[in-house]
């Protein structure tokens, strides 16, 4: 049978994968970080490869969205060669700043720190040489490069959950320090040079996982921290940290605190809960409405992560967080 021009088109266009099919409740995602595209009114969500089972590659992948609802396929925009020796790729976040994008990713290699664990017990987790490296591309698609061969975050440290913040000009970057070498682990805060190449200075600590509600320091078990992101107000010019860590009655929970110099060496105060039902790694994003809006992952169970979005309202004075945005 001859087939003419028209009908192999049309043919084509009926049976042709439709760009936006994954709908988010199928996409299995941790630390999920979202960013905007004003250009396109485009949703990027960056993902580590490992989440999705028969990915085949190390590193990051990012999925689109127009909706928040449905996500294309993902495209890898960061592919890291074996020969790195990399053991896991965790919580991937992308920037955009002086007309370049960054991506921020915390690699932790198979290689263990030459150091004692600080607490000498066999339970205690490996002391894997684990940073926050930073990659730069021309898009948020990628492809993305690294901007030095090394982490950004001190190479001695378990380190990782990375993230941006400008203020006054000068760049900084945030991240933890593991618990697994420090037993109460902290937040701190290192400037970065003006193209994010490099850092400036040693990292200064700006508060510990003790710090949290209802925890103590203990010599024997662990405090959390991570998944730190930041926002200022509009209306009131404060400024606010979210991140996350365990609190006994609990579970993991996405906790906010302030800055009382309205600085982001703070001091910072007042942390409090804000979601506590076995979920985090939050971040904060405007939608395409003016809307901002909370994401994290939840349930924190290994092969079970999925997107959740929740409404925030900004009093200027604090963050409330509302019901669930539904699929």
């Amino acid at each position: 049978m001859k087939i003419t021009t028209t009908l192999l088109l049309l043919l084509t266009t009926l049976t042709a994968p439709s760009l936006a099919q994954l709908p988010t409740q199928d996409i299995r995602i941790r630390d999920p970080f979202i960013y905007t595209d004003p250009a396109t009114e485009t949703y990027y969500i960056y993902a580590q490869a490992a989440n999705r089972a028969g990915s085949e590659f190390t590193g990051v992948e990012v999925y689109t969205s127009k909706d928040l609802k449905t996500w294309t396929a993902p495209t890898p925009v960061l592919t890291l060669p074996d020969t790195m020796g990399i053991h896991a790729v965790w919580a991937p976040e992308m920037h955009a700043y002086n007309d370049k994008f960054y991506l921020f990713v915390t690699l932790t290699f198979k290689e263990l720190l030459p150091i004692d664990k600080p607490v000498n017990r066999k339970s205690w987790p490996r002391m894997h040489r684990r940073g926050t490296h930073v990659f730069v591309a021309d898009s948020p698609a990628g492809p993305f490069t690294a901007l030095k061969e090394g982490p950004h975050t001190p190479a001695d440290w378990m380190a990782f959950d990375g993230t941006l913040w400008v203020e006054e000009d000068t760049p900084y970057m945030i991240f933890c320090h593991e618990w697994v070498q420090t037993i109460d682990g902290t937040m701190d805060l290192v400037q970065l040079t003006p193209d994010l190449a490099d850092t400036v200075g040693t990292p200064i600590e700006l508060f510990k996982g003790s710090h949290a509600p209802g925890v103590d320091y203990n010599p024997e078990r662990g405090n959390v921290t991570d998944g730190c992101y930041l926002y200022r107000s509009p209306k009131s010019g404060k400024l606010f940290m979210i991140w996350s860590t365990f609190v006994p009655g609990n579970g993991y929970c996405v906790l906010l605190t302030q800055s009382s110099s309205g600085k982001v060496k703070g001091p910072w105060k007042n942390h409090e809960i804000i979601y506590g039902k076995n979920g985090g790694h939050g971040m904060l994003f405007q939608d395409f409405s003016g809307n901002l809006i909370l994401s994290l992952h939840q349930p924190n169970t290994n092969n079970k992560e999925r997107l959740h979005l929740f409404p925030v309202e900004d009093t200027g004075d604090t963050l409330r967080i509302g019901p669930e945005i539904t699929k």
